[in-house]
């Protein structure tokens, strides 16, 4: 169920086999793998470590990682984008009763994200959030909050590698199951950013639209030839 691309093991099943796959790990940190955070963890031991680490799960979220499990003649099932499994598994928290905890962006969009979350999942149980502008090694308050709170879901927002940091420092003494770095996805869920039409979604052309929208990401998409091209030199 699983591809090996470099030295990363990419689930290669559905969305469904992905939230199945979850339920067998006693905590598992679900990494959003496209070629911008895979290629990160090539150059940072740290995060090769976290994304290498036997309670992670590397997700095909990107179309140039859906190209990579081609070039090595593996194809995963379907590119998994890390927003679209972040909103299942609120969803599933919501039908079984079980609490999530937000962590990341900017207070405004945090709450604004809250209230969306809420109104569209009404009986999901928020026990915690608190916004992403925190001193890493000055942080126990927060630490604590979680703690005691004991989310089964903890969704961090700080973006690459903040967010890995986070969760890889924590993970041991968090009660959470699940532990999901998801960069920008509040704002999505705030109503700050919007994501591409199912259209260009479908064509896995939802990168173009976010660079129309942001063309600041122009720069982040050199990453994925540098990517592929690594690729292609080990198969």
């Amino acid at each position: 169920m699983f591809t090996e691309i470099l030295d990363y093991k990419v689930f290669g099943g559905t969305k469904k086999e992905l939230l199945d796959c979850v339920e067998s790990f006693d905590k598992v940190n679900i990494i959003s793998g496209n070629p911008e955070i895979l290629y990160s963890g090539m150059k940072d031991e740290f995060l090769n470590k976290v994304y290498n680490d036997e309670s992670a799960i590397i997700i095909p979220d990107g179309v140039g990682t859906v190209i990579a499990s081609k070039m090595v003649k593996n194809p995963v099932k379907e590119k998994i984008a890390g927003i679209e499994v972040m909103g299942e598994i609120i969803n599933k928290c919501e039908k079984e009763g079980k609490s999530i905890y937000l962590v990341g962006a900017k207070e405004e969009v945090l709450k604004e994200c809250v209230t969306n979350i809420k109104n569209k999942f009404p009986n999901i149980k928020i026990v915690g959030y608190h916004n992403g502008y925190f001193d890493l090694e000055n942080c126990d308050d927060i630490v604590e909050d979680i703690k005691i709170k004991k989310p089964y879901a903890l969704f961090v927002a700080m973006g690459c590698p903040r967010q890995e940091i986070f969760i890889a420092r924590n993970m041991k003494e968090f009660p959470c199951k699940i532990f999901m770095g998801v960069g920008g996805s509040f704002d999505v869920f705030a109503g700050k950013v919007n994501r591409a039409p199912e259209w260009m979604i479908n064509l896995g052309i939802e990168w173009l639209y976010r660079v129309v929208k942001e063309p600041f990401r122009i720069k982040r998409l050199g990453v994925i030839p540098k990517f592929l091209w690594k690729v292609k030199k080990n198969n």
